[in-house]
């Protein structure tokens, strides 16, 4: 399953209107000639001009594909987002037009043969709490580490870095509020997001002797971004995958089921008696709780319960923390039928008959091939159905409105 990811950033980090028309020999012939004046030393004014003629073509797929074979332009943009000399408005386009190309997955490969180094120069910015446009250059690597091949090379260089820094210090620098005063750093939850796909960033944030898991769970209720409080929903989902860590994260060291329930739960009013089998930070909760507003972080939420089921003692775990109680009121309220569907399945495992022996660790189950098949084909035809739905309440919707007058 794929973690959450980014792509074109939809937080104003866009590329500039008006970017030039023309065949695409002149946009070529353009951006050879910009080169010059983004290197270091060129005259403020000309780079500040050239930078935002970048970011502008940058914003259009045209353009993307001129810059992607101009190598040494490519590099030239690299170190402008990074270097401290340039004027702010500089560094600042040359930042926000790298998270432009990274947000094209074909354009990786030529991004990292201009500059073998851009991982680490984006991840110092990222990580410096003094730099302008460290949430440019987390973006930039959250677009780029959507795709395996980039990925990896980034978590090689997270594992090369200094202890204390890395992986740690990414970390930090999510969990720890004001961090850098002049970037929210929203985009580090997506960034740690990807990498958690990385079998050694999960056994990083597995570790029961560094408690990194354990700093992300207040995450999950964080209010000012969904970027970022899907980001850490989605490391968690994906850290669930690792199964021999189930019965330490189900118990009281970290004890993640509540902080996966709570943003699912509403304000019901259950009896005493089911109240009685919610964990506590689920009792009585306020007549002016709301659910968890966006519905992929919902469905993530669903997805990294159901992982926990995985095996029978986790399966006992989550059915004894009256998560089924929880479950039944969200369906009943959740408007998104992917988000109902995912509820469904999770409802079914949590009510259903246990697996025959041999079967218990679902996640270990050898599905045979003609039989998985069927399932994927049973999975488009719900994929259709829903769509179809979808279609049908949007046309509805249009249909709507005041009458003519």
């Amino acid at each position: 399953m794929a973690a959450g990811r980014v792509g074109s950033p939809d937080s104003g980090i866009t590329a500039r209107p008006g970017a030039p028309a023309g065949p695409e020999a002149t946009l070529d012939a353009e951006a050879a000639e910009l080169l010059p004046f983004l290197k270091q030393g060129a005259r403020a004014d000309l780079q500040t001009a050239a930078a935002q003629h970048i970011l502008a073509l940058t914003g259009t797929g045209p353009g993307r594909a001129v810059l992607a074979g101009q190598a040494g332009l490519l590099q030239a943009l690299a170190e402008l987002a990074a270097a401290a000399a340039p004027a702010p408005a500089v560094a600042r386009d040359a930042a926000r037009a790298l998270v432009n190309l990274a947000a094209d997955p074909s354009l990786h490969e030529q991004l990292l043969a201009a500059d073998p180094g851009l991982h680490a120069r984006l991840l110092g910015r990222a990580l410096d709490p003094q730099w302008p446009w460290a949430d440019e250059a987390a973006a930039a690597l959250a677009n780029l580490s959507r795709e395996p091949a980039p990925c990896a090379a980034l978590m090689e260089t997270l594992a090369a870095a200094a202890p204390g820094s890395g992986l740690e210090r990414l970390v930090c620098a999510l969990c720890t509020p004001g961090y850098n005063a002049r970037a929210p750093l929203h985009y580090l939850g997506p960034l740690l997001s990807n990498l958690s796909q990385q079998p050694a960033a999960r056994a990083f944030l597995l570790d029961p002797d560094r408690c990194v898991v354990q700093r992300l769970l207040p995450l999950t209720q964080y209010s000012d971004s969904s970027l970022r409080r899907g980001g850490v929903v989605g490391t968690l989902r994906n850290c669930c995958f690792e199964h021999r860590h189930h019965e330490w994260l189900l118990g009281p060291e970290v004890d993640i089921l509540p902080f996966l329930l709570l943003p699912l739960a509403g304000s019901e009013d259950f009896s005493e008696e089911e109240m009685e089998r919610l964990p506590v930070d689920l009792q009585y909760l306020p007549p002016d709780k709301q659910r968890e507003p966006d519905a992929d972080i919902r469905k993530m939420l669903i997805e990294a319960i159901m992982l926990l089921t995985a095996t029978a003692p986790g399966r006992q775990q989550v059915r004894d923390q009256g998560t089924y109680l929880i479950l039944r009121e969200l369906h009943n309220w959740e408007p998104e039928p992917d988000v109902q569907i995912a509820c469904e399945k999770l409802i079914q495992v949590l009510i259903g008959d246990e697996p025959e022996c041999g079967m218990e660790n679902l996640l270990e189950v050898q599905v045979p091939e003609d039989v998985e098949q069927q399932l994927q084909q049973l999975d488009r035809q719900e994929q259709e159905q829903l769509e179809q739905q979808q279609r049908e309440l949007a046309g509805g919707s249009k249909g709507e409105g005041p009458a003519p007058t």
